[in-house]
């Protein structure tokens, strides 16, 4: 409880209230900072924006195929010599299956996005034994235009 002084008033005519003496049983409330949530809520959206922006980078930086210009169809069919021996990329559709040969691989034939005539593209047989190519389905291929104008698929994933 709450302590009353007795002090009597200096001057007669003063009016002292019943309770100047008395302390306050509840502490005064502390003003706390207003802006407190709004910094922690920024903080938190700009940690997510980081993370987010920090998988998108992780992402693109992990594809093996960023690097590379896309296949040109139309320039290896008018004549494959200027491109022999360059690597592009090529989103491709399985026509066909042309055939296999123990310890060469599979001659695919494949459409590229956007052309509409066929390339047949050898896939090494290490590759083949680990993809099996359906009709149909799209692929994300490293194309490399070897000796005598053969495309060879050094690496392939299902897109």
């Amino acid at each position: 409880m709450a302590e009353r002084s007795q002090d009597p008033p200096e001057e007669p005519g003063e009016v002292v209230s019943p309770f100047s003496g008395i302390q306050a049983a509840f502490p005064r409330r502390v003003k706390r900072n207003s802006k407190l949530p709004l910094v922690i809520g920024g903080c938190v959206i700009l940690l997510g924006i980081a993370i987010s922006g920090a998988f998108v980078l992780k992402g693109y930086l992990k594809d093996p195929y960023r690097t590379l210009e896309p296949f040109p169809v139309s320039k290896y069919l008018d004549g494959y010599r200027a491109l022999a021996g360059s690597r592009f990329k090529a989103e491709v559709r399985v026509e066909a299956d042309l055939g296999w040969k123990e310890n060469v691989g599979r001659l695919m034939l494949f459409s590229s996005s956007g052309e509409s005539r066929p390339i047949a593209v050898m896939v090494p047989a290490a590759l083949a034994k680990e993809i099996y190519f359906t009709k149909g389905q799209v692929y994300l291929a490293e194309l490399e235009v070897k000796e005598g104008g053969l495309i060879y698929a050094n690496s392939c994933k299902k897109n």
